[in-house]
């Protein structure tokens, strides 16, 4: 179904957080994210990406502080310490989270991972359902093998939280080496861009 074929509701403001993961700032993952919020921008999707390149986002230390926390809202009691702070409201205030990772041997960077892992590791301790029910979508971007991989591993971090996981037309993979090079992967920028009509019809029918 296309994107002029769905129904949105009009003065309500859908907000998608897209997390790029990848060290390259304007690499072959920042392709991908900008193909998937393209179709989300034209309903006017309040759309903003964070991109980790250049943060100091330490992995979770395990101090237990976040569950003995006495903020009404989950917090990482390390977060003064690097870069981390605000992460876990911007979790919070979006309807649909995009995580976007180039393939390292085989699997998500360590960055994006680190952040995935303090933030679950706060919101779990909460022991409130806070991501239950949000939009979440992974994409992986590789010069030749390891997506599918990749998706499953940050698929994780969706189920767990009890996410809704939407599909395309496709595995939500792109190919691509160099620098820019997955813009001539013609049928991964198609799954992209379907993927993003998905996730806005899916949050159309989560609002209505």
């Amino acid at each position: 179904m296309g994107l002029l074929n769905r129904t949105f509701i009009i003065g309500e403001t859908m907000k998608i957080l897209a997390i790029n993961g990848s060290p390259r700032k304007n690499g072959n993952t920042a392709v991908m994210i900008d193909a998937v919020l393209e179709p989300l921008k034209k309903i006017h999707a309040e759309c903003e990406i964070v991109s980790l390149s250049g943060l100091n986002i330490r992995g979770c230390k395990a101090c237990l502080g976040c569950r003995n926390s006495n903020s009404d809202t989950p917090r990482c009691t390390q977060e003064d310490k690097d870069d981390f702070k605000g992460m876990i409201e911007r979790f919070l205030l979006a309807d649909a989270i995009i995580l976007g990772s180039p393939v390292y041997f085989g699997s998500a960077v360590p960055e994006l991972m680190a952040l995935l892992h303090r933030i679950g590791y706060a919101v779990r301790a909460s022991k409130k359902p806070l991501l239950k029910n949000k939009v979440g979508a992974a994409i992986a971007v590789a010069r030749r093998a390891g997506q599918n991989f990749t998706i499953a591993q940050l698929n994780y971090f969706f189920f767990i939280n009890g996410m809704i996981v939407p599909g395309s037309t496709y595995w939500n993979i792109g190919f691509g080496g160099a620098q820019g090079e997955v813009i001539n992967d013609a049928e991964g920028m198609t799954t992209m861009h379907e993927l993003g009509e998905n996730i806005a019809g899916i949050l159309n029918k989560l609002k209505q």
